[in-house]
């Protein structure tokens, strides 16, 4: 069944650097009336890590990859060749009086059931693996993404009062084929496309830069 009732989608074709990537997320949610999701790429290799991530975990990675601290939580993804996305999910929507951890988990099965229908056998994780490093997709959870015992899709999530920020990223399986437009028609039967207007972009630019783009929130742990 559909989560949603309506569905903004938006395809955003621009390569952006990572901290305008993440600010942009934040700006959507902060105006966000219905739920909407965003497709997105990256101008330059960039790897992201979450809230409570180290910086000193990452800062090897500096002289090739745009590094970004990412306002959800969850470990270290390479970005460049990921399908990312953001699905943002206002206050008011119904979906949201479940846990976070079943938004989590619905999400994915709406992924799994795209891609099986490309032909994958894509399941949901049933249990949390020993963690082995700070690398994301070396550590599948409960309701992350699989196909044959590897972990392809993961996300990390931040509730306000506003609403809902899922950052999920999509990584070794074929991301053609029309995957980014089955996953959302398994979101909702009633999508529509949305472009990012400039009142959007002129806030995630000034997010980006009090925030994403300030080495004091990049160190900040």
């Amino acid at each position: 069944m559909p989560i949603f009732a309506e569905l903004e989608v938006c395809k955003d074709a621009a390569p952006r650097p990572a901290a305008i990537n993440m600010a942009i997320d934040e700006a959507l949610l902060e105006t966000a009336k219905i739920p909407s999701i965003r497709f997105y790429r990256w101008n330059s290799p960039a790897l992201s890590f979450g809230y409570f991530g180290r910086f000193a975990d990452v800062a090897d990675y500096a002289p090739e990859r745009d590094l970004v601290r990412r306002w959800t939580g969850g470990g270290i993804v390479f970005h460049g060749n990921d399908l990312t996305y953001s699905i943002i999910i206002p206050a008011s929507a119904a979906i949201l009086a479940a846990s976070s951890k079943s938004v989590y988990a619905v999400i994915h099965t709406a992924l799994c059931d795209a891609l099986n229908i490309q032909g994958q056998r894509a399941e949901l994780a049933l249990d949390e693996s020993p963690k082995l490093s700070e690398v994301c997709f070396a550590n599948p959870v409960r309701a992350d993404v699989m196909i044959d015992s590897r972990k392809i899709a993961g996300a990390a999530q931040r509730r306000t009062r506003v609403g809902l920020l899922h950052q999920g990223s999509i990584q070794h399986v074929d991301l053609g084929n029309g995957l980014a437009e089955r996953f959302a028609s398994e979101l909702s039967a009633n999508c529509v496309g949305r472009k990012l207007d400039d009142d959007i972009l002129n806030r995630a630019h000034e997010i980006a830069t009090q925030k994403y783009a300030m080495q004091n929130w990049l160190r900040r742990r």
